[in-house]
């Protein structure tokens, strides 16, 4: 990384005109095809279609935006790198002077009838910037270097997240970081070292989390890993969520309950799944489809994740990997720290499920990543032809 030696790894060739991957295309539609008939089951609780609406608008605009960005070169957008930073850093603190505050904490800007969260906004940004930022140092210094400064860039994203406070979206910035720097091609001795001072640390978070007293965390987080750890005593009150999220897919059985909402058959139609659109929305298919309709998400969920890893693999150049495995990082982790926190796994930490949560900013930027990561396969094959015409 710190010299044109391996020059092939670098270069960013130019995107003819070609189809998406067929794999990734299909199975990003069909999760976001469950996610839609589970906030219309949704809406009918609530007597209103609006936010079935809003999210088939935002699907709707986000694969249009997909498409796209497929025929565009990456390359030709992240040469406003410096921008793409500038713009992330602006947005979560214009979020925190003049955001919409909502259950305490301050992560959303409204814009007109609608609501603009922009730590959304800044997972995509941020993993556009470092794929241009790490090229253009990686030819001028060591890569010791290189991670010091990437590091020390990642800081003021991740506080100010942390600020709103949103501790989850501010975990998976940080896990986006880890999976780019890897492929970046850090040191593992840095790596191993990083390893190694990161599970104590966690072990201590929850550690003072459970003694009380003196603690890194806020109240409310020490309440939810308390809850997590002992949920029968929290049953009322911090782990009321999730333990009625597990009771609702536990309830779905092998088949499910199917996609009614009688309010004395499912506990959904009850309000028992509270934020069940949004952080929760797996308890609703877990028990509207049950442990098949589980598996196909999850299924579809990992082809996502790994089609990803397969097009950043097949790339010749450094920038490309790094945008692919930045979509397949936040695809991944996020959705499986949903599905942890709804099954009880993890300590409740309030974030979307991917394509499928309602949430028009996450739903659209999710599209706009898959855009870039479709026009590197668009990339990929044409360079395969071209080198089979030779």
């Amino acid at each position: 990384m710190n010299n044109r030696a391996n020059i092939n790894s670098t270069v960013k060739n130019t995107v003819k005109p070609g189809w998406p991957d067929p794999v990734l295309f299909c199975c990003t539609l069909l999760l976001n095809g469950m996610g839609l008939v589970s906030i219309n089951s949704v809406a009918q609780v609530a007597g209103s279609n609006a936010i079935l609406v809003r999210q088939a608008c935002g699907s709707a605009l986000g694969i249009v935006l997909m498409i796209v960005l497929s025929q565009i070169d990456a390359g030709k957008i992240t040469r406003y790198w410096k921008f793409f930073y500038a713009a992330a850093i602006l947005s979560l603190l214009f979020v925190l002077f003049f955001g919409v505050s909502v259950g305490g904490a301050m992560r959303w800007i409204a814009v007109g009838g609608l609501t603009f969260q922009p730590s959304e906004l800044a997972k995509i940004l941020l993993i556009l910037f470092y794929s241009e930022f790490i090229i253009i140092l990686g030819e001028k210094y060591n890569r010791t270097l290189v991670f010091v400064l990437s590091t020390l860039l990642i800081l003021p994203p991740f506080f100010l997240i942390l600020k709103e406070p949103d501790l989850s979206t501010s975990i998976m910035i940080f896990l986006i970081f880890c999976v780019i720097i890897f492929v970046a091609g850090l040191d593992r001795k840095i790596i191993a070292a990083v390893t190694a001072a990161a599970i104590p640390a966690l072990l201590i978070i929850i550690y003072t989390a459970v003694i009380g007293g003196f603690s890194f965390l806020g109240e409310y987080q020490r309440q939810r890993i308390l809850a997590w750890l002992h949920p029968e005593d929290y049953a009322t009150s911090t782990a009321y969520q999730t333990m009625n999220s597990m009771t609702a897919i536990g309830s779905g059985q092998l088949i499910g309950k199917g996609l009614h909402v009688e309010d004395a058959d499912t506990l959904l139609g009850t309000g028992f799944i509270s934020e069940s659109q949004t952080d929760f929305i797996f308890a609703v298919i877990g028990e509207q489809l049950g442990f098949l309709g589980c598996c196909i998400m999850i299924f579809l969920i990992s082809a996502v994740t790994i089609r990803c890893y397969m097009i950043a693999s097949k790339s010749k150049s450094l920038h490309d990997r790094i945008i692919a495995s930045g979509m397949a990082a936040w695809i991944g982790f996020q959705s499986y720290l949903n599905i942890g926190v709804t099954t009880g796994l993890l300590p409740n930490t309030g974030i979307p499920l991917p394509f499928v949560s309602y949430g028009l900013t996450s739903l659209i930027c999710l599209y706009a990543g898959l855009g870039f990561v479709q026009s590197i396969y668009i990339k990929n094959q044409s360079a395969d032809s071209d080198a089979e015409a030779r």
